[in-house]
């Protein structure tokens, strides 16, 4: 929040209308020594006085009193950042006390209210009771129903609802989440082609590296979009090997092809291990092995660098203009010992409950899980 700024708010809207500051006196009825007062800062207009004083200059009470409640794009990514680390650090009641109080303040701030939602369902499962886990996923819906209700920025309103969408899947309500995607994620609709239509006018409009940026950027998405939906079929059929192995060299070769460990280890990492998941469920134990192993890599890949931050590469090279637009711009959504904290969890899975007495498994946990949160 700006801090109030009324002295030169006055000082400026009188010179803007060539005012004296005996003329302003005046019209509101006080001594040019008050209006004095006033720009210097010594004593503040009485409260009933404001309404008058706005309505003289024509602007509102706020922007009289240079009162916003809103947060710039480099505020929100830096109150994120600071508050995806609390969790890792603070006792989670205290981080929790934080974000609360970060949300009544900066209530009417739509685009910060849409990211302490994310931040809620990255961090929801450090609660200690499967209770405060829905009550915590319940408080983010909450914040997605405002922001659709009360928002007029459509981006958004729209982020929200898709938000909201995956929050009530979290909380077990498919049907609340299918009303809210069906419509606008079927295919057949007109604003699936928005992409293509918005290129082609940047084209025809003689803005020809704006297009050439936004068509390198839905690539990217779109690369990211086929690897996530892949991991999730590998997921709905497991039980389908052949499928599985199609499934896994396909997608390896895009992802080589494009050098995605590389670019987004994160996403790499997620198929990875869903890979190895597929293959000890067979009972493939060498392949799941292989899998984890180029699991750890990505895992490793993540955690090398001092802070994790998204970027572009030689071939998406209009890539890091397009990232420094997102609402988080190139940072990554949780910390990095939140990420050494999770895998702790992720290596117990069942799947590799047949691979537990094997040396070359608990090896690579070790690896992976040395010193735990602490560790860094």
């Amino acid at each position: 929040m700006n801090k109030l700024n009324l002295p030169d708010n006055i000082i400026r809207l009188r010179h803007e209308k060539k005012l004296t500051q005996e003329e302003l006196a005046d019209f509101m009825g006080v001594t040019k020594a008050s209006v004095s007062k006033w720009e210097k800062g010594i004593n503040m207009p009485d409260l009933l006085l404001l309404p008058q004083l706005a309505a003289y200059f024509d602007v509102t009470v706020d922007e009289l009193i240079g009162y916003e409640a809103q947060l710039s794009s480099e505020q929100i990514r830096r109150q994120y950042a600071e508050l995806s680390k609390d969790f890792t650090v603070l006792p989670f009641g205290d981080a929790l006390e934080k974000v609360r109080a970060l949300a009544h303040k900066y209530y009417a701030c739509y685009p910060f209210l849409l990211q302490l939602s994310v931040l809620y369902w990255n961090h929801y499962m450090l609660a200690e009771t499967e209770e405060e886990r829905g009550e915590l996923l319940q408080e983010a819906v909450g914040w997605c129903d405002r922001i659709v209700e009360s928002c007029s920025d459509v981006g958004v309103c729209s982020d929200a609802v898709v938000l909201r969408a995956g929050l009530h899947l979290q909380l077990g309500k498919a049907a609340e989440a299918i009303e809210a995607l069906e419509p606008s994620a079927n295919p057949s609709r007109l604003a699936g082609q928005n992409g293509m239509l918005l290129m082609q006018a940047y084209q025809l409009s003689g803005d020809t590296e704006r297009a050439k940026g936004y068509a390198q950027a839905k690539q990217y998405l779109d690369l990211l979009d086929l690897v996530g939906d892949a991991i999730l079929a590998l997921s709905l059929n497991e039980n389908d090997i052949k499928y599985c192995k199609e499934t896994i060299q396909r997608i390896a070769g895009i992802m080589e092809l494009y050098h995605l460990e590389t670019l987004h280890p994160n996403v790499a990492a997620q198929f990875q291990f869903q890979s190895a998941i597929v293959y000890a469920v067979n009972g493939r134990e060498a392949e799941a092995l292989a899998a984890l192993h180029r699991f750890e890599k990505c895992v490793e890949r993540l955690l090398e660098a001092e802070q994790i931050e998204l970027h572009g590469d030689d071939y998406f090279n209009r890539l890091d203009a397009f990232i420094d637009r997102l609402p988080l711009g190139s940072m990554a959504p949780r910390d990095k010992s939140f990420i050494r904290q999770s895998l702790q969890e992720s290596l117990v899975h069942p799947a590799f409950d047949s691979l537990k007495e094997k040396e070359e498994f608990q090896r690579l946990v070790r690896r992976l899980t040395k010193g735990g949160a602490n560790a860094l």
